[in-house]
């Protein structure tokens, strides 16, 4: 398989990755996270990375990135990560965007709060505190068990699993470029639109056939009552 040596600047980490692997999945992989607002459905710039070095081993500039990306930005090396695709072997050098430092969640400081007066108690109130917060999570636990039907739990959870597969594919399928949809996955959708019309067409001359038959049947009973009738009143 071919390969590909990254090498992101900022965070200063490097790597090999498989030529076919999005720069966003390349950074994901050696543990960086570049933000993708959209979904990765190329409807922002969010993503938006500067490639240093070895712009020509990246695929060609998708509709999203021209959408989305001014010429000048396109002409200092900006892609989109979640677009651009590595497809040829080489060395890729990619600047990602200095993010902002954000503030601390209230949760977080609390909880930093706690940490801190926890390491200031003695010893005997730390033993005291973890058995109670213990008790109280052992108690939740056997409510919610008690509560839920396990084959339920069980049935829902088999369900569940099987959708988070199909979504899942769904979502990758999704979140790729038209200009790098294979041509078999084009070729399935006009199938799939063909064979659902001619199911649409064939149901029609099936009810036709139904109502002749019951037609058919109601004509011959009344047949069949005349004549016992008319046989009845000769016998008589």
């Amino acid at each position: 398989m071919a390969e590909a040596d990254v090498i992101f600047e900022r965070e200063e980490r490097d790597g090999v990755v498989a030529v076919g692997t999005y720069v966003i999945d390349a950074a994901g992989r050696l543990g960086i996270e570049i933000d993708a607002d959209c979904g990765r459905h190329g409807e922002c710039d969010s993503c938006a990375v500067t490639i240093k070095k070895g712009g020509n081993l990246l695929s060609e500039t998708t509709k999203a990135e021209t959408e989305h990306l001014t010429e000048d930005r396109r002409k200092k090396g900006e892609r989109l990560a979640c677009q651009a695709k590595i497809e040829k072997s080489g060395e890729v050098v990619i600047m990602t965007k200095e993010k902002k430092v954000e503030e601390k969640p209230e949760a977080e400081e609390k909880n930093e709060e706690f940490r801190k007066e926890f390491a200031e108690m003695p010893l005997e109130k730390k033993i005291a505190s973890l058995v109670e917060l213990e008790a109280m999570a052992l108690s939740e636990t056997f409510s919610f068990v008690i509560n839920s039907p396990f084959k339920i739990v069980d049935m829902a959870m088999g369900v569940m699993a099987e959708m988070g597969l199909k979504l899942e594919d769904d979502a990758k399928k999704a979140k790729r470029p038209d200009e790098h949809q294979p041509e078999e996955e084009k070729a399935e959708e006009k199938n799939g639109k063909k064979e659902e019309t001619g199911k649409t067409e064939k149901k029609s001359p099936k009810a036709k056939t139904s109502r002749s038959s019951s037609k058919k049947t109601a004509e011959q009973t009344k047949k069949a009552s005349d004549k016992k009738a008319s046989k009845e009143g000769e016998e008589e």
